[in-house]
């Protein structure tokens, strides 16, 4: 984005600016100052704040410094008192060489805003140079019979002071022939000349020593001097003349070394060795001269280089002397012609890095241009890459500003690197870039934002407490302290639930913590909100839902409801013994307090009294019959039956069952006591223990009528029991399967016969079920026993 010779509406725009400021300060005078040269360091030269009128104060606050080309530091502003004070020494002559007025340029540069104060330092001559012949001795040859009044060219003597102090009069020792005289040349300096009042005799005084002496005007003056030997010599009467009394010749800086610069010649009317020219450098402004001529041609060549910027123009005085030793002298102005060979030079002022963002308008750099050469070698244009988002801007007097276009983002670059070129207008242009880099200062303008908007964390009960279920993250585009974030707990919406007894969160990193062990029982699940803050200033933040759900663990075993497990009297089931294969017997339930397959729950028949006999349905927990029943299987049956759940490690619990087989339910029946079986043993051991001794007692005769007793008792019963038949018709009501299952009532179980004939369901007798658990050898032997007893008439 060039600030000259552009056609975008923005340059255009930066032209427009610029012509405004040179038209401003065109019409605005700087403040200038004059001191003398040589001055010593640390004087005061005026008070700058004062004469500007600002503030002393506001030259810290905006900060204040002083700026001059080349950034070198000749003075310094004392920003407490805004005194502007000498930093060393200045030699006029040194800065100014032979320019007068000599006048340094200053900027006073203001910062916050920017604004810039021309300020001019003239620095006034002093008289501290003497003045200097450039030779200790002049040798002049002067043929005898010259003429009262001829004119004979003395160099001049040197003098850096301008001005009053320079040379301001020439004088010679007295003598009686010669006197000096003192002329102006164009530029205003002096310059001697030698003139002849009494014409000379070889004869009489061959040889004369004259002393030149050399006065400049300073208070008190000061003086030079040198020696001018005279040789008279025989007569010549014709003086070398030049063809041209004022040479003038443009000589490009950038001439090679040797190369011609001009051709002077002059010619003497005089024959032989009174004809012959001898050319010479005469005189010259400086001691030294960058040419050097030919004494036979007159060919003046270049001896060293050029250069415009340091020496623009050259005055050099060139004699021609023929050999009788009179001479002619004519001047060269040589202009040295500029050319493009000094690239442009950008000296920075200051920068300003880093910038902060979303602050439009900020001045990131001020620095200045230059460019030695003149013309269009000297004019500058200044421009950055176009895709940036700054823009420059000319102030005073090649100083350009830097700022920024629009509100800049860290986050989107958080760098620039911008190059800043300078191209001069000469051919061939010449440029320079100087690179800075620009860094963006971050501002807290970023929330921090969670990696997901809601989180779901799974947790299995039972944990241990502080156990890390989790965590939640947070990233925010800000750096710095504007980017670390903390993390916190918001405050439930659900008031019943007790969240810090819950869980924790690290403020850190975010890690979630239990904070006590979980019950999937009592607790499947429970949701919250986390916080995430960072430490700018303000403070920015934002939130995420969390889902905690609690996995269920295999942690409860299965509860038998039915029958029921509590170490009361058990419960039996009654089995026809007509049942079919797949009677259901009864069905045991069970729950588990887990959940899932931990809940689902299998049947197993660990233990029965007959194997096989009865069988389990794995997943109803229904017991069945799974054969026919016979009359050799055991009335009583103990079963033992395992529930488990499907959990891992799986959890179980049993159940028992009682399971009795009757012919029909054609009476009520009670359970016996466990000790029923054990009480019968004993009393037919004690019917043994009365028969063996009656029959040690009675050994014969008792046995016959024990042998007809036994035989009778056993026909009677036989009788008996032959008549006892299970009813037909309908069982009462009290012992109808409500269930469905076929299990009898649980009150109370009898065996009841009824009589054949009755059908008013009279009871004919009432007698408890005796199980047939016992072998079918002791049956008989209790039957015999009990018809032994019958027959003595125990009941």
């Amino acid at each position: 984005m060039e600030t000259a010779l552009a056609k975008t509406p923005q340059k255009r725009q930066v032209m427009f600016l610029a012509i405004l400021l040179l038209l401003w300060e065109a019409g605005s005078e700087a403040v200038r100052y004059s001191i003398p040269e040589e001055t010593e360091s640390g004087y005061s030269v005026a008070n700058l704040a004062k004469d500007l009128g600002l503030g002393v104060g506001e030259l810290a606050t905006r900060g204040a410094r002083m700026h001059y080309k080349g950034n070198k530091e000749l003075l310094q502003l004392d920003i407490k008192t805004g005194n502007l004070l000498l930093y060393e020494k200045l030699d006029r002559e040194v800065i100014c060489g032979a320019t007068e007025p000599c006048i340094l340029h200053f900027q006073l540069l203001l910062e916050n805003p920017v604004q810039f104060f021309q300020t001019d330092l003239q620095l006034t001559d002093i008289n501290d140079h003497s003045p200097e012949f450039p030779e200790k001795e002049m040798l002049l040859k002067i043929p005898e019979g010259t003429q009262p009044g001829t004119v004979f060219p003395l160099k001049v003597a040197q003098d850096f002071d301008i001005g009053s102090n320079a040379v301001q009069n020439y004088t010679i020792s007295p003598n009686s022939h010669f006197h000096v005289a003192t002329h102006n040349r164009g530029d205003g300096r002096k310059y001697p000349e030698l003139v002849l009042d009494k014409a000379l005799d070889r004869e009489e005084r061959p040889e004369l020593s004259l002393t030149l002496t050399a006065l400049d005007g300073g208070a008190p003056p000061r003086s030079g001097t040198t020696t001018i030997r005279i040789v008279v010599l025989d007569n010549n009467d014709n003086a070398p003349e030049f063809l041209q009394s004022l040479y003038e010749v443009q000589v490009p800086e950038n001439s090679p070394l040797n190369s011609l610069v001009v051709v002077v010649s002059a010619r003497d009317l005089d024959a032989g060795a009174y004809g012959s020219v001898a050319y010479a450098l005469f005189q010259g402004d400086e001691v030294t001269q960058p040419f050097v001529i030919d004494e036979k041609t007159g060919e003046i060549r270049l001896k060293r280089a050029l250069d415009f910027e340091a020496t623009p123009y050259y005055n050099v005085e060139i004699v021609a002397t023929d050999g009788g030793g009179l001479s002619g002298k004519c001047t060269v102005a040589m202009e040295v012609v500029d050319v493009n060979d000094n690239v442009p030079e950008l000296t920075m002022s200051t920068l300003s890095s880093p910038i902060p963002e979303n602050a439009p308008e900020t001045v990131v750099a001020v620095f200045s241009v230059s460019d030695p050469d003149s013309g269009d070698n000297g004019r500058m244009i200044c421009s950055i890459q176009n895709d940036l988002p700054f823009l420059l801007k000319p102030t005073l007097k090649n100083f350009y500003t830097l700022v920024t276009q629009r509100t800049l983002d860290r986050e989107s670059q958080a760098e620039y690197n911008i190059t800043i070129t300078v191209t001069d207008m000469g051919t061939p242009r010449l440029k320079t870039e100087h690179n800075i880099t620009v860094l963006v200062s971050d501002v807290n303008d970023n929330a921090p934002a969670f990696t997901q908007t809601s989180y779901t964390l799974f947790v299995r009960e039972n944990n241990s407490p502080a156990l890390q279920i989790g965590r939640v993250s947070a990233t925010d585009r800000d750096s710095g302290t504007n980017a670390q974030v903390t993390y916190s707990l918001l405050p439930p919406q659900n008031p019943h639930l007790r969240l810090a007894s819950l869980v924790s969160i690290n403020a850190d990193n975010g890690h979630l913590f239990a904070l006590r062990s979980l019950d999937y029982e009592a607790l499947q699940a429970f949701e919250f909100r986390v916080g995430a803050t960072d430490r700018g200033s303000p403070a920015l933040s934002s939130e995420a839902l969390v889902r905690v759900l609690v996995l269920d663990a295999n942690d409860n075993s299965p509860f038998v409801l039915y029958p029921l497990q509590n170490g009361s009297a058990p419960c039996t089931e009654l089995v026809p013994r007509a049942a079919e294969p797949g009677y259901l017997v009864t069905k045991v339930v069970a729950v588990d307090g887990d959940s899932g397959q931990n809940a689902w729950l299998s049947y197993q028949l660990l233990k029965a009294t007959e194997p096989g006999l009865f069988s389990m349905w794995a997943h109803n927990g229904e017991v069945r019959t799974a054969r026919l029943l016979s009359e050799r299987d055991a009335a009583k049956h103990r079963l033992v039956v395992l529930v488990k759940d499907n959990g891992e490690p799986p959890r179980s619990a049993t159940a028992t069952l009682h399971v009795l087989l009757v012919d029909g339910f054609s009476q009520p029946y009670l359970p016996l006591p466990e000790a029923a079986p054990a009480q019968a043993q004993a009393d037919s051991l004690t019917v043994y223990l009365v028969v063996a001794l009656a029959s040690v007692s009675s050994l014969f005769l008792f046995s016959v009528l024990l042998f007809v007793a036994v035989r009778l008792c056993r026909r009677s019963r036989a009788a008996s029991v032959g008549r006892c038949s299970v009813p037909e018709g309908p069982f009462p009501g009290h012992l109808v399967d409500v269930s469905g299952t076929g299990t009898l009532s649980q009150s109370y179980q009898y065996e009841v016969c009824l009589t054949g004939d009755s059908g008013a369901g009279e009871f004919k007798f009432l007698k408890p079920i005796i199980p047939n658990l016992l072998p079918q050898g002791a049956s008989e032997e209790i039957g015999k026993t009990a018809a032994f007893r019958n027959s003595f008439g125990l009941n």
